[in-house]
């Protein structure tokens, strides 16, 4: 049995090499017999070579895999350096390929099949996806690589040493939950910017609408609106754009608000879904009646991630905790709403992220929920002025109609169904 055991990890070890060497050897299949250095063969009995080191390891003591990877490495580097002085050829994609399956090979009689398994096709496709990842890095800002580098410092390094407790008696200013906020939204508008980025407008406004939505609907619905000046007779393209933009607004308040706090997700699913739905059906209508013209013109975003606009964020946070907390204390639930309608003028993520926070702390969930619908309904309000007075009258019309008709069928969602009262 213990050799039937040997044979089998073997097996998932030869098939390893195989994985790794296909690629390897597709990726060399047109060089002429013996200018390829290592492909389908080699790497078969590379991981092989990983798996009997490993069964003998087992036997004489892990001293032995040891040697045996030094030994291969130096058999490498001995190949590699005789292939630059005939090939010309610098990269060491194929020296790392080969070490690590040799490890693989090994990791498999130690116990590990899956992961070495899944190891396998990660690196498999990390060595297949090359040309895409070269031309991503070739299409890469500055900007864009600070944003991200930044993004992985106030979410990789920041987050995780912040206190996780509150420091005042109304339990609101919590370092933690506050920064794990701030990376959230951040997250989200760095996804969405790349998005966009990446598919770009040659779709039209529409999709430019779903991706930007994810950054900043009033961004779009700016942009947009400025658009008919330069694109006469766009009127039903350009409001589905903006209006498809609104409805992906209400599905990421409905995310962050559930990511926070997954019960505000039973009370505000409905409602916000439905506001989606029917404002995703009226923009493809309007779309569907439109002259398919292409917009010359690329909606532009701000730098996907600024530390600067982080802090600020995490500020204004701390400070609609606050005041809403003191509304609520000293005026009820009517100074909740009239924060929330304050704050949906400007933008809605702070105080979604703020109620829902609070849920955690006491504040009631229908109040929650009331609050960030207001916020909403408040901020499609502002979206519909911009595009009357950006845009023009048959714009503002479009646009504010179909968001009034989304506003009011939520609002009936609300009431009629889960009757949050």
């Amino acid at each position: 049995m213990i050799e039937l055991q040997s044979f089998k990890l073997l097996g998932i070890t030869l098939a390893i090499g195989l994985l790794i060497g296909l690629e390897r050897g597709w990726h060399a299949r047109d060089k002429a017999e013996g200018l390829r250095i290592a492909g389908l063969r080699t790497y078969g009995l590379l991981a092989l070579l990983g798996g009997l080191c490993g069964i003998l390891a087992e036997q004489t003591g892990i001293v032995l895999l040891g040697f045996a990877f030094l030994s291969l490495t130096c058999v490498l580097l001995v190949a590699y350096s005789k292939s630059i002085n005939k090939f010309e050829d610098y990269s060491i994609t194929s020296l790392i390929a080969s070490l690590i399956t040799f490890i693989l090979g090994a990791l498999t009689v130690f116990g590990h099949s899956i992961l070495a398994s899944a190891t396998a096709v990660v690196i498999t496709l990390l060595l297949g996806f090359k040309p895409l990842l070269h031309s991503w890095l070739n299409k890469l800002e500055q900007q864009e690589l600070d944003a991200t580098l930044k993004l992985l410092l106030i979410s990789v390094v920041i987050l995780p040493i912040l206190p996780d407790r509150s420091f005042d008696p109304w339990k609101i200013f919590n370092p933690y939950h506050i920064w794990w906020m701030v990376v959230l939204i951040a997250g989200v508008s760095y996804l969405g910017y790349f998005a966009t980025r990446i598919v770009g407008n040659r779709h039209g406004p529409v999709l430019t609408g779903i991706l930007g939505g994810l950054v900043s609907s009033t961004v779009v619905t700016l942009n947009l609106s400025r658009l008919l000046k330069t694109s006469p007779g766009m009127h039903n393209a350009l409001a589905a754009g903006i209006l498809t933009a609104c409805a992906t607004l209400f599905i990421r308040t409905l995310l962050l608000a559930s990511i926070v706090n997954a019960e505000l997700f039973r009370i505000l699913g409905a409602s916000m879904l439905v506001m989606a739905t029917v404002t995703y059906v009226l923009a493809f209508l309007l779309w569907q009646s439109s002259l398919k013209l292409e917009v010359k013109q690329d909606v532009k975003f701000e730098n996907p991630f600024q530390l600067g606009l982080a802090i600020k964020f995490g500020a204004l946070l701390v400070v609609i905790l606050f005041l809403s907390k003191l509304g609520n204390m000293y005026f009820g639930d009517k100074g909740t709403y009239f924060m929330a309608a304050a704050s949906g003028m400007a933008d809605v993520d702070p105080l979604t992220l703020s109620m829902s926070q609070m849920t955690n702390n006491g504040l009631a969930l229908n109040v929650a929920a009331h609050a960030i619908f207001v916020a909403v309904s408040v901020n499609s309000g502002v979206k519909s002025i911009i595009a009357f007075v950006i845009g023009d009258k048959a714009l503002g019309i479009r646009v504010g109609a179909t968001l009034a008709i989304a506003v009011i069928a939520g609002l009936m969602t609300v009431y009629s169904v889960f009757s949050i009262d």
